[in-house]
C-alpha cells in the first residue's frame, strides 16, 4: 500500500489549529469516506490541561460523524496496528508528544538522545501513516518566542524545528493557522 496522504498543520497556542484539523478530517470523511480517529498525545497533568482535553473530547462528540479516540502519550509506533487503510487519523499534537518523550526518559540531554527522540517521533508518525488513508499531524509554532536565554528551551525548539522540517518535506499539504485563518503553505487540497 502506498503511504497515506500527510497533512501538517501548525500554529501558535490557541490559534485554531486543532479546530481546523478536525474540520479538515470531517470534510475528508464526508468526501472520501473513512473512519475518523483522534490520536491524542496529551496527558491531563494539571487543571488547565484537563479542561483542554475535555473540550476537545466534547467537540468531537458533537456532529454526525463518530470519532474513535486513541490515547498514546509516547512511543506512538506501538499503536500503529490499531489503524486501517480507510482511517483518517488526526494526531494532536507533536509538541506534546515531544515533551512526553523528552521528560519520560531519565537520560542526559545530549545530541545522541535528541537524535533518538526525533527518530522515535518521525518513525512513529511514518508507521501510523503507513496504516492510514490520511494522517493529519498538528503541532505548535513555538519559534516566535525568545529561546536564547534558556538552554533547555533552546534545545526543545531546535528539536521541534527539525521535526517540523521533516514533516513538511514529507507532507502533501502544510498549513499555518493564525487567528483562526489557515494559510496554505504547501500543496493543493487533497
Amino acid at each position: 500500500m502506498a503511504a497515506a496522504s500527510l497533512i501538517f498543520i501548525s500554529g501558535g497556542v490557541r490559534s485554531g489549529k486543532s479546530s481546523f484539523a478536525e474540520k479538515t478530517a470531517l470534510e475528508l470523511a464526508k468526501e472520501n469516506g473513512g473512519k475518523l480517529n483522534y490520536l491524542a498525545t496529551g496527558v491531563a497533568s494539571d487543571p488547565e490541561m484537563k479542561e483542554r482535553i475535555a473540550k476537545h473530547q466534547s467537540d468531537r462528540e458533537i456532529g454526525e460523524f463518530q470519532w474513535r479516540t486513541v490515547e498514546q502519550s509516547q512511543n506512538i509506533s506501538e499503536i500503529a496496528d490499531f489503524f486501517y487503510d480507510e482511517d483518517i487519523i488526526l494526531l494532536d499534537c507533536v509538541t506534546t508528544l515531544l515533551n512526553n518523550e523528552l521528560f519520560s526518559a531519565n537520560q542526559k540531554w545530549d545530541e545522541s538522545f535528541f537524535t533518538q527522540i526525533m527518530e522515535t517521533i518521525i518513525t512513529g508518525i511514518n508507521d501510523i501513516r503507513d496504516r492510514a488513508k490520511v494522517l493529519i499531524v498538528v503541532s505548535n509554532e513555538v519559534f516566535y518566542e525568545s529561546m536564547a536565554e534558556n538552554e533547555l528551551v533552546f534545545s526543545y525548539g531546535r528539536i521541534l524545528g527539525k521535526i517540523h522540517q521533516q514533516l513538511v518535506m514529507a507532507a502533501n499539504q502544510a498549513f499555518l493557522v493564525e487567528a483562526g485563518i489557515a494559510i496554505n503553505m504547501k500543496g493543493v487540497r487533497i
